[in-house]
């Protein structure tokens, strides 16, 4: 069995004990998707809203690990259903978890998780690689939410609805991440900073 490679979390953080820094690592992971979700811009024709949530799910699985990126992810969500404004636009409780949002929301805790497993594998320390993983989040995004989505409207308009209007803008946040992850290794594994971080 091959061994699971550091994470950017672990290599910005070796010395620290280790469940200190996870639930330092899990409570910044939770409040960095809940800031990028207050960038919401709604559609009049979808009741989905653009939102920063998806790149901060990204960046978190990435950076945290499957593990971590899906406790991260999952406490999110519960700190979100207990009425934490930390979903889109500021709203939280059971109510709006419930809403068409719902697929999308429990998708990003699988993302997280599954971009986590790829990450453990070195695949977003490289350019050339470092979009599989956000994309392979992205793709898991996309089923759960416009899955939730087809349970009403049907398998068409959960696509034209849940998917289409977002694919632009999401190709965006998985380019940026693929940037930013490669560009945070190459600065984390610096010779002069792994002074400090080792």
């Amino acid at each position: 069995m091959t061994a699971l490679a550091p994470t950017l979390s672990t290599r910005c953080f070796p010395r620290t004990a280790s469940g200190l820094r996870d639930l330092f690592l899990i409570i910044a992971g939770v409040l960095l998707v809940a800031a990028l979700s207050q960038v919401r811009l709604p559609l009049p024709f979808t009741p989905v809203p653009i939102t920063g949530q998806t790149l901060g799910v990204l960046l978190v699985g990435a950076a945290l690990g499957s593990r971590r990126g899906l406790a991260s992810l999952g406490l999110y969500l519960l700190l979100g259903a207990a009425g934490l404004p930390f979903f889109a636009g500021g709203q939280g409780g059971l109510s709006y978890l419930a809403g068409p949002t719902l697929g999308y929301l429990l998708g990003f805790a699988a993302a997280s998780w599954a971009i986590g497993r790829l990450a453990e594998r070195g695949l977003e320390r490289s350019l050339r690689t470092s979009l599989l993983p956000f994309l392979v989040g992205t793709v898991i995004i996309y089923i759960f939410g416009a899955g939730w989505l087809a349970l009403n409207l049907g398998f068409p308009e959960a696509i034209l609805l849940g998917v289409v209007p977002f694919l632009a803008g999401d190709m965006i946040k998985i380019i940026l991440a693929g940037l930013v992850l490669p560009a945070a290794w190459k600065l984390a594994n610096h010779r002069v900073l792994r002074k400090y971080l080792n």
